[in-house]
């Protein structure tokens, strides 16, 4: 799954003028603002923004890439319970045992260099790099539009992953490409509803693919813009400079209150204190205890947290890490439905305690001698993770547990949390792509999906270096069957091992507020017709937002 910023705070940053004038500089339009065409959009890109179009490059990659430009088989909609929407895919069906998956392909397919897409790209791509999981066999075109993927284990499960976030590539370019991590692939080919047209380190445009199977979209060019406060979006927004972004805004009002703007808040990723869990794959620190990860948990009062810290526009997150109610009927026990709300430094003591902690003439608890001490940082900048992890401090010293919250910048928040140099991090993880949660556990908590500290997952996104052989055995019982009663066996094995272990301790459902011009744009996702995710940072449902989308002049 492709990892992109989940939210953005409300910063104290000024300049909002001068970097509209950058922006309108950069346009290849030469519209400048009175252009109406051009979708201008802010996906988080603080300045200078990387020059990175390589679709296996998750967490460096530009947003257009996954999606825009390439495109994985299918859409899955992970606001909807229908059908996924095939893309460059047609059907797919899997063999009675599950180990076999036959795709068809949509024929007459391009490439946007004009170039064949063919079942051999398809097939070359399951092949090639990161792509070739540990259960991967093979990958063969049997014609034009037919390839057939074989598996040594059943693969029920993980469709959304095999099938919605493989982003398919052109033989033709990569088979010349070696280093698939290096690549920074600034020319990219693919097959998307868009084409690169201009770069720079202030803002990139992407214009119609006139080679799109579906024929080139209505909105002609969207422009990227890079922003390095969330105060900036707001004010370019308010004043119609951009037309869409995925931010949090603490009042809205303020935004939408001329009805140029409108906004939709859905409820849906968690944010965590990610942890660097694992001692034996080199994570170091007091939280790599899972009793100190518990006193944690029950420490902390979320209920404030919300209000405070995320204006009261966040939601209560579930231990489970499930989207509730839509996965309701995967949750094995009522208990795990959310988080604790409120604090309890009687118990987060007696927890420790019982761990063979004791308090210090301080107040603050330690073992043989030393005291607990944490590193929590977040995003400067990001005034709603900011704030939480204050307040996250401020209440763990309440329970004798000393945690120091910091900020660092863009660059510094990304790297540890990849390499695993780091104890705690204010994190937001990505939602499942359909009603059910495999691909949040196959992702985030199988030891397959981790390395060493020192070392980048290069498949799944498991940075709390987290191992256990349960959950990692009942993660492949759920991906071997299309059984219900089996799959809710399994996910209740996953749920009361990670509630208690807690290598991510859940916060809030995180506040994932979109705002979009309805004035000069019509077709955007309403409450009624949720047919894509309105978050321009949401890979793949931009682009079908995109695609969607028609001038109103």
């Amino acid at each position: 799954m492709t990892r992109t910023k989940r939210s953005f705070a409300v910063a104290l940053a000024a300049g909002a003028a001068a970097i509209a004038l950058g922006m309108t500089g950069c346009s290849p339009s030469a519209g400048g603002d009175d252009d109406s065409s051009v979708l201008r959009v802010w996906a988080g890109s603080a300045t200078p923004i990387n020059n990175n179009f390589n679709p296996f490059a998750v967490d460096t990659a530009v947003h257009a890439t996954f999606g825009a430009i390439y495109e994985p088989l299918f859409f899955f909609n992970q606001l909807s319970s229908e059908p996924p929407v095939g893309l460059i895919g047609d059907t797919y069906e899997y063999s009675e045992d599950g180990k076999t998956l036959t795709v068809t392909i949509k024929p007459d397919q391009k490439w946007s260099d004009g170039e064949d897409l063919t079942a051999e790209d398809v097939a070359f791509t399951f092949g090639y790099g990161s792509n070739k999981t540990e259960q991967f066999v093979s990958a063969e075109a049997t014609d034009d539009t037919t390839v057939v993927l074989t598996y040594t284990e059943p693969q029920f499960t993980s469709a959304p992953l095999t099938l919605g976030t493989t982003y398919i590539i052109p033989e033709h370019i990569w088979a010349d490409i070696d280093d698939y991590i290096g690549e920074t692939n600034p020319e990219p080919v693919g097959s998307g509803p868009y084409v690169l047209s201009s770069f720079s380190d202030a803002a990139y445009t992407v214009e119609a693919n006139d080679n799109f199977r579906d024929g080139a979209p209505a909105v002609k060019e969207v422009q990227y813009v890079g922003l390095d406060s969330n105060q900036s979006s707001q004010d370019l927004l308010t004043t119609g400079k951009i037309d869409w972004v995925g931010q949090f805004i603490a009042n809205p009002d303020a935004v939408t209150g001329k009805g140029d703007i409108t906004t939709l808040n859905l409820q849906q990723d968690p944010t965590t204190i990610t942890t660097c869990a694992n001692a034996d794959l080199g994570c170091t620190g007091a939280q790599t205890d899972p009793a100190v990860r518990q006193a944690i948990n029950v420490a902390i009062d979320r209920a404030t947290i919300q209000e405070k810290a995320f204006a009261g526009l966040a939601g209560e997150s579930s231990p489970t890490f499930m989207l509730l109610p839509r996965d309701e009927q995967w949750l094995s026990d009522p208990s795990l439905t959310t988080s604790p709300q409120e604090a309890n430094v009687a118990e987060a003591g007696k927890i420790l305690e019982a761990a063979g902690y004791a308090k210090d003439s301080d107040g603050f608890y330690g073992k043989d001698g030393t005291a607990i001490e944490i590193d929590l940082f977040s995003p400067d900048g990001w005034t709603d993770y900011n704030d939480a992890a204050k307040l996250i401090s401020e209440q763990a010293a309440e329970a004798g547990i000393r945690i120091n919250a910091r900020t660092v910048s863009d660059a510094e928040y990304w790297t540890p949390i990849q390499n695993g140099d780091f104890q705690m991090a204010l994190f937001g993880l990505t939602q499942s792509l359909v009603a059910d949660p495999y691909s949040n556990y196959h992702e985030f908590f199988a030891g397959t999906s981790t390395v060493k500290v020192g070392e980048s997952p290069l498949v799944g996104q498991n940075y709390s270096r987290y191992t256990n052989p349960a959950v990692d055995e009942a993660v492949l019982a759920a991906g071997a069957t299309q059984d219900v009663a089996t799959k809710q066996a399994a996910y209740a094995t996953i749920q009361t091992e990670i509630a208690r272990d807690l290598p991510y301790i859940p916060v809030v459902l995180n506040a994932s507020q979109s705002f979009f011009n309805t004035k000069k744009f019509t077709g955007w996702p309403t409450e009624d017709d949720l047919y894509a995710a309105p978050l321009p940072y949401l890979a793949v449902a931009n682009a079908v937002v995109l695609t969607n989308l028609t001038p109103t002049k």
